[in-house]
């Protein structure tokens, strides 16, 4: 139990440094408050496993079910307790004993925010790829969830007065960014495609997209939904599979005269460590013969952010991008200059 209690400690502690004092008070309210008694709070009190934001998430998958209760019209009197600016918990304790079906469901799933913008740094890499290889990209994401963010180069990165991306990009991206900007180098997309355990459909989970996200948090939602929108049309292909399964069967027929770029956002530490070292394995392997990147945007231990990472094949360079903001507010890029 005490795990559990620290975990949401933990998150309230993310949550303010990330910009939503909402969920703050309530993961800070639940850490305190949350007792047994109900059907939900005995499965989060006795939650067997990791409750923690480095494994199963215990904290944001109780706030993403609470928040679906709102955007379903289900629990009425917990908007405005989320509006108020007081403490919610109160609110949210009583829709914890309402609605057990409705949590308990919610507490079978890990969270995916799908947060577009950290499509912010993947643009600027794309770029610096093109720029120094010339060759056009093949991508692969893994833990790519509804494809959201396989969908960066309809976006556009704009610092100042430059804007990496299309002429009408379905979303602009505009963190605070510091360090050199990229060398212009629009890329040239021949594939895309994701993998994920539980991959999400842009229209059939719509309300999943949404209710990850922190509701005292408007302009994340309003993005969600414009790249929701886009998915809807484009429809990336996001497969049902292992990360390593899936990514030996991608890379076991190369495509000449391209650069296969693999990336994963705040997804590695979810994988399996055996899935971790095949896929690293399968890209060595593959990479000695063949241009391949993989870029990472994960959390490495330091702060502020996560770590900004490539690695090149063949060779296997591994070049320091930078660092960003988990929620892509801010990029702090210093890669080399080409």
């Amino acid at each position: 139990m005490n795990a559990v209690r620290q975990a949401f400690r933990q998150q309230a502690k993310a949550c303010d440094a990330l910009g939503s004092p909402l969920m703050e008070r309530l993961m800070t309210g639940l850490a305190e408050r949350l007792q047994s008694g109900d059907p939900v709070a005995d499965r989060i009190l006795g939650w067997q496993g990791d409750p923690s934001s480095n494994a199963d998430s215990v904290p944001l998958r109780i706030a993403g079910g609470l928040h679906a209760l709102i955007l379903t019209d289900k629990a009425r009197a917990l908007a405005p307790a989320y509006a108020s600016g007081d403490d919610p918990t109160d609110t949210a304790l009583a829709m914890i004993r309402q609605h057990p079906d409705f949590l308990l469901d919610w507490l079978t799933s890990p969270p995916q925010t799908n947060e577009v913008r950290r499509s912010a740094p993947l643009i600027a890499a794309a770029h610096w790829l093109t720029a120094r290889f010339g060759l056009p990209l093949i991508l692969s994401e893994l833990g790519a969830s509804a494809g959201l963010n396989l969908l960066w180069d309809h976006y556009a990165l704009r610092s100042g007065d430059q804007s990496f991306g299309p002429a009408n990009p379905a979303l602009i991206l505009t963190p605070d960014w510091t360090g050199p900007l990229p060398t212009p180098a629009p890329p040239t997309i021949l594939d895309r495609r994701g993998v994920d355990l539980n991959p999400l459909d842009p229209v059939t989970d719509h309300l999943r997209l949404l209710a990850y996200l922190w509701p005292d948090q408007p302009d994340r939602i309003a993005r969600t939904r414009a790249a929701q929108d886009l998915a809807a049309q484009i429809r990336p292909q996001v497969d049902h599979a292992d990360a390593a399964d899936w990514l030996e069967t991608r890379l076991s027929t190369p495509t000449p005269n391209a650069l296969h770029l693999v990336f994963h956002t705040v997804a590695w530490q979810y994988f399996p460590r055996a899935t971790q070292t095949r896929a690293l394995a399968a890209m060595a392997r593959v990479g000695a013969t063949t241009p391949l990147a993989l870029l990472s945007m994960e959390a490495d231990g330091l702060s502020p952010g996560a770590a900004l990472t490539l690695t090149l094949w063949p060779g296997g360079e591994t070049i320091p991008l930078g660092r960003a903001d988990f929620h892509g507010r801010w990029v702090d890029w210093t890669a080399p200059v080409i």
